[in-house]
């Protein structure tokens, strides 16, 4: 089970859509070493996974399955994906830059003296050397980091930055069953309850368009606003860390350093200043539209279109003009 590794994440019982993207930039780079790709899957109750991995190109799959991983722990997860690298050895691991992954992947370095790059945007190979691009300083500058020595890579990788892998319809794979002892395992934290923020849009990260608010919107009321535009668009709402701070909306909406990443086809970002913190969690975007009564806000230095203006009087006019145009579609 050795060749190019991608650690699955899942959800209800199904793929997150970073794991298909990873399982396409993953076949990539086993086809250019000409080895293998393998999905590693943790959790309780996983086997139907292994369907789908398969379509979605892995050759082999790994399974992890104990009662104890049903739920996200960090000492059984980092016991169980070390040793599961360290017995199998894998050329690379590339791992799902979420909550789960940027907790799990550092400690598995640690733990196996491993080579490590974080918000990867592009992985590849260059002779026997694995290279990395990723961001860095608040994305001001891009980096190329190529690891070195024998040990495990591991990748975590940025989301919404490669397509997911195609389907091949009854495509199959080796799969295969970890054994799982979690006896010795000095277990710290446990899962005292479990809240999910329902959204009824599609989720932040996974959005083709995303609408966000800042500090300009003064006060919780007014996201309303972006609801509305939100709803017209099919997009998802965001914020910078102003309006979460001040508890006008919760921490999920939160895009930048400290909250998400976001890579939409389009950001609108609606009262929002700018700050290099914000701007490390959506630069990434391909098209930015930013609406701000200040003609210096640094936003507009990154903004593909850039509106001067009161916002409480253009996204009122941008929601009619929307449903102008879907209403002649």
């Amino acid at each position: 089970m050795e060749g190019i590794w991608v650690l699955a994440e899942h959800t209800a019982g199904q793929l997150r859509r970073i794991t298909l993207e990873l399982l396409g930039k993953g076949r990539a780079l086993a086809d250019a070493r000409g080895s293998r790709l393998v999905a590693l899957v943790l959790g309780h109750g996983v086997e139907p996974l292994a369907g789908p991995l398969a379509e979605h190109g892995a050759d082999g799959v790994l399974l992890a399955d104990h009662p104890s991983l049903a739920s996200y722990g960090v000492e059984a997860y980092t016991h169980v994906m070390s040793r599961a690298i360290h017995e199998h050895r894998p050329w690379a691991v590339l791992v799902p830059s979420t909550a789960n992954g940027r907790d799990l992947a550092p400690r598995v370095a640690a733990r196996l003296g491993a080579g490590i790059v974080t918000d990867v945007e592009d992985l590849w190979v260059e002779g026997e050397q694995l290279v990395a691009r990723r961001p860095m300083y608040t994305r001001k500058a891009v980096g190329t980091v190529a690891f070195v020595g024998d040990g495990p890579r591991i990748a975590v990788m940025l989301p919404k930055v490669f397509p997911p892998a195609d389907r091949q319809e009854g495509r199959r794979a080796e799969v295969r069953r970890l054994e799982v002892n979690l006896e010795t395992v000095p277990v710290r934290t446990r899962v005292v309850e479990r809240r999910e923020v329902r959204r009824e849009r599609v989720s932040l990260v996974e959005a083709e368009i995303v609408v966000s608010g800042g500090r300009g919107l003064r006060g919780p009321e007014n996201f309303a606003l972006l609801e509305e535009l939100a709803a017209e668009l099919g997009a998802a709402v965001g914020s910078s860390r102003p309006p979460v701070d001040s508890g006008w909306v919760p921490h999920d909406y939160e895009i930048g350093q400290t909250g998400k990443t976001v890579s939409p086809t389009v950001y609108i970002a609606v009262g929002i200043s700018g700050a290099p913190q914000h701007l490390a969690g959506m630069s990434g975007s391909k098209y930015i539209i930013a609406i701000n009564k200040d003609p210096n806000a640094p936003i507009f230095q990154v903004a593909s279109l850039g509106v001067v203006g009161d916002l409480f009087e253009i996204v009122p006019r941008l929601v009619a003009a929307v449903r102008r145009l879907r209403a002649r579609a």
